[in-house]
């Protein structure tokens, strides 16, 4: 039984803070994986990743999972269930737990790494070491598959292992090869850029060359040498899993006993289900075994020995049913169930909820959770904690920040730091002292509003400045929006981002107005943003807080579903930019006449009472596509923004009372024609027995109402006029 004192620690230390954490099984052991390996998996190793999460109410909530993969040995994933089963403990028994199999990851699993998920041959049994950054000497073959979340396999250097129908990634030292096949499509071959992209930056430190390749065009003689026999080995293209042409049946509720020393299952209904049939003294088992997932419900008085057995119980169910064997697979604790479990029921209800725009529930009387301060001793002691929690210190290093003028850097004044203009580029340099040495990261961050030239000119003055300190910083590419967790602490305060920026021939800033509107949410890694919208009441919306900036008057509007650090923040944002450091609030509900003026007039907003909370019913993004050739239905993972939103598809926003369906400008006929029909039949077969004549909301890219805009945090109205064409987006990528 797994439990020597470093275990015992990580066991400690696990969930405390909002954020994702990894651990490997090495040799019986927790073992932290470093966030820049976050996203690559040893195909012989089994591993945990605990997603912890704050809600709007402050409460904490976790979901568990352990993922094995094809070639781990059976006493590695024996370890990582008995692990995962003591850390769902150490956490009061509340996380959500799954069942992760290489190759068919839930949703949720995929969801944490929107850059793309690897799978590397070997493990530690065999003596793999976890991969290093900033290296050239690498010569490995990735296999590409995946539109929303790209999955890249290591395979044998050979062009046997190439197809016609993927994408292939050569890397031989510091060449990035991007092989595209005949049949890929535009999009596949999109993304598969991003994903080299990502291997030069965070990989190789920026310092890798990418080449793209078409199928027939002419192979570089260092591809060719580094890969046996010859391109006539390529094999045509190996379709994607069909469908499976099984009758669908309703998901079964089964009542599980495992008393005796043998599993005893009993139905007990067809959903939708009540939710009075579930027994706290007992456990119950979901069954959707049509749809490839298995849910296990722990009542909070049911057996240790039932509750510490039901992941065990419910893998036997699957075997005993004869579902596929990567079938995917639940464990929750009552008060803690997921919204997959919960659809399955009718009318049902949390404990304690409230109507309307009632406090969310508090479901965290659960495990008390500590925080804990980040104690910069510990970074420097032990490494793998740092590289855990993205921090390589506790950002008090020495900042120096520019902005990007033509083809120069000009010094940012220093009261200015944390200050951004959407429409300039920065430079930042952040050094700091490990174990006396100093080391350095530079952090080029580019505007949304930003030239095509500025942010070319980042890119090259960042390396320029990589080389004034001989090439030893680790440099990091930031767009708008995608600030990391390490630069938002070195400011001593939250980032406030600001419509406008510098003029040269002007010699000030320039579209920047004395009446602004600032939108501020807290990101789940705690960290603060405060970003300019349009000057208009149709931009607020219920969940947050915002700042009305009226030349030297500013107030804070505080939205229904807001929390207190956003409204902390806005506050404090106010004193920096006004000198007020009490400014008025308002309460969302209590605007006087004077503040709908200055906003252009009282307009409607994003204010549904249901998305104050989104905890219990979040709102759900799928593309519907044709672009294997038949029209597919495709979930997006994890939490969605604004550029989940692809141009060349059709696209399902389900916000539960209503459900849009979103029209790219590239979207073809037959996806346009398909999608109503698909929408249609979603509502009509969902668990929770919708009503059919749930409104269908069609929309046209560029003109969303706010009813839509609002389930996607800070909404750029004018991104799609700034949107690069194919050729101009995959260009970028290859300078």
């Amino acid at each position: 039984m797994p439990g020597s004192q470093k275990t015992l620690q990580e066991l400690e230390n696990a969930g405390k803070e909002p954020g994702l954490q990894i651990w490997r099984i090495e040799n019986m052991e927790l073992a932290p994986v470093g966030k820049t390996q976050h996203g690559s998996f040893f195909t012989g190793d089994s591993y945990i990743i605990l997603n912890s999460k704050k809600s709007r109410s402050g409460s904490m909530t976790w979901d568990l999972h352990f993922w094995l993969g094809n070639e781990s040995s059976q006493d590695e994933r024996g370890a990582a269930a008995i692990l995962t089963i003591q850390m769902d403990d150490k956490l009061g028994g509340f996380p959500v737990q799954y069942r992760e199999v290489q190759g068919y990851e839930s949703a949720s699993f995929s969801g944490y790494f929107k850059k793309g998920i690897r799978y590397q041959k070997g493990g530690i049994a065999s003596g793999f070491k976890h991969a290093r950054t900033n290296v050239s000497d690498v010569k490995r073959l990735l296999h590409l598959k995946g539109r929303r979340i790209v999955r890249a396999t290591e395979v044998e250097m050979s062009w046997k292992s190439f197809n016609q129908g993927d994408i292939f990634i050569v890397e031989v030292d510091n060449d990035i090869y991007q092989w595209n096949g005949s049949v890929s499509n535009r999009y596949e071959r999109l993304k598969a850029c991003e994903y080299v992209n990502m291997i030069k930056n965070e990989e190789k430190g920026g310092k890798g060359k990418i080449h793209l390749i078409n199928e027939g065009e002419g192979i570089p003689q260092k591809m060719m040498k580094a890969l046996a026999g010859t391109p006539a080995d390529i094999s045509p293209e190996i379709a994607d899993d069909e469908p499976t042409k099984q009758v669908k049946k309703p998901a079964t509720l089964y009542h599980v006993s495992s008393d005796t020393g043998k599993l005893v299952v009993k139905k007990v209904a067809n959903a939708p289900f009540s939710q009075k049939d579930l027994l706290s003294g007992d456990c119950f088992i979901v069954d959707d075994g049509s749809n490839k997932i298995i849910m296990v419900w722990k009542g909070k008085q049911a057996s240790v020995d039932e509750r510490k057995g039901a992941m065990s119980n419910a893998v036997k169910f699957v075997s005993d049913h004869k579902y596929h064997p990567s079938t995917k697979i639940q464990c929750m604790a009552e008060g803690a169930e997921s919204v997959l479990f919960t659809q399955f029921f009718k009318d049902w209800r949390k404990r304690d909820q409230a109507e309307g725009f009632g406090k969310a529930y508090s479901a965290n009387k659960i495990a008390k959770i500590e925080k804990t301060k980040f104690d910069v001793k510990n970074l420097y002691e032990q490494p793998k904690f740092a590289a855990q929690h993205g921090m390589v210190d506790d950002g008090s290093g020495k900042v120096e920040v520019w902005r990007v003028e033509g083809s120069n850097r000009v010094p940012v004044s220093k009261n200015e730091y944390g200050r951004f203009y959407a429409g300039d580029c920065y430079l930042i340099l952040y050094t700091y002292r490990p174990r006396g040495r100093e080391e350095y990261i530079i952090y080029y961050w580019q505007g949304l509003e930003s030239t095509k030239d500025e942010i070319t000119a980042s890119a090259f003055l960042a390396t320029q400045l990589d080389d004034e300190y001989g090439q030893r910083p680790v440099q990091v590419r930031v767009v708008q929006g995608k600030e990391p967790s390490h630069m938002l602490s070195i400011f001593g305060g939250p980032l406030v981002i600001t419509s406008g920026g510098y003029s040269k021939k002007a010699g000030k800033n320039v579209g920047v107005s004395d009446v602004a509107l600032y939108q501020v949410r807290s990101t789940s890694s705690g960290g603060t943003k405060a970003i300019q919208m349009a000057t208009s009441a149709s931009a607020l919306n219920s969940n947050d807080a915002f700042l009305l900036k009226n030349h030297s008057d500013c107030s804070v509007w505080v939205g229904k579903g807001a929390n207190d650090l956003e409204v902390d923040t806005a506050k404090k944002i106010a004193g920096e930019l006004t000198g007020n450091k009490s400014p008025k609030a308002i309460q969302e509900g209590s605007e006087s006449a004077d503040f709908w003026k200055i906003l252009g007039g009282k307009k409607e907003y994003a204010c549904s009472p249901r998305m104050q909370d989104l905890d219990s019913n979040p709102p759900r993004l799928f593309a519907i596509s044709n672009a294997k050739g038949r029209v597919m239905v495709e979930e997006i993972p994890g939490d969605f923004t604004q550029s989940d939103l692809e141009a060349d598809d059709v696209m399902m926003l389900d916000a539960w009372d209503q459900v849009f369906i979103w029209i790219g400008e590239g979207a073809n006929n037959e996806e346009k024609r398909e999608a109503p029909k698909l929408v249609k039949e979603y509502i009509e077969k969902d668990p929770r027995g919708r009503d059919p004549s749930c409104p269908i909301i069609t929309i046209r890219m560029g003109a969303e109402p706010v009813t839509f805009t609002g389930f996607f945090p800070s909404w750029d109205m004018k991104l799609y006029e700034q949107r690069s064409s194919y050729a101009d987006r995959m260009k970028k990528l290859t300078l």
